[in-house]
């Protein structure tokens, strides 16, 4: 992980001048890796995002996002989102070996609701799952997923391969997996949109 230690200060310097719109934590590289709790670097930027009027989006793989809801439940306006690609460890063992449980994630958005704040699912890549299942245990705490299928599929074949799960590489997979979670996701009154 190459850390940027002067991300704290980059960001004072910008916001020093009149911005305007929603910064997102994050997209490409997530913000509450395990190394965040040494740094505490998220948190000092949430702190300075705290002051501002910004629209403020968390999307995380990490249940410590928890440790900063006291900076989050104050902001003006914020969406905080937990990814959970599947309701199975064994999968999220396989492909995110690193990140939080999925129960943890569960628990993560259930104290971020608790306190208020606006919370979402996003469902990217769609890893093998019981559909129905996984939108059962997150429809309590959200009001809105995003979910995405597997875009690099030729990056992870191999991975898929070794494990047995082809089928699950296959569209008429990602169709099936999109059409139950949403209509799930729908009984409970949960907008689910693909992306």
């Amino acid at each position: 992980v190459d850390v940027k230690i002067n991300a704290v200060d980059l960001l004072k310097k910008a916001l020093r001048r009149n911005i305007t719109g929603e910064v997102l934590l994050s997209s490409v590289t997530d913000a509450y890796q395990p190394i965040e709790k040494k740094y505490e670097l998220t948190r000092g930027c949430l702190e300075l995002l705290a002051r501002t009027e910004l629209d403020v989006d968390v999307l995380t793989k990490s249940s410590l996002v928890t440790r900063d809801i006291d900076i989050l439940s104050g902001m003006a306006t914020v969406d905080v989102g937990l990814t959970i690609t599947t309701n199975r460890e064994d999968i999220k063992r396989i492909f995110e070996p690193a990140s939080s449980s999925i129960s943890e994630r569960l628990n993560a958005l259930r104290a971020l609701r608790k306190a208020g704040i606006s919370t979402y699912v996003f469902i990217g890549p769609i890893l093998p799952m019981d559909p129905l299942k996984l939108a059962d245990s997150i429809a309590p705490f959200t009001d809105r997923v995003l979910i995405d299928r597997m875009n690099y599929r030729h990056k992870v074949e191999q991975i898929y391969r070794q494990n047995g799960l082809d089928p699950a590489l296959e569209a008429d997979y990602f169709e099936t997996v999109e059409q139950h979670l949403a209509g799930r996701l729908a009984h409970h009154g949960i907008q689910a949109e693909c992306v």
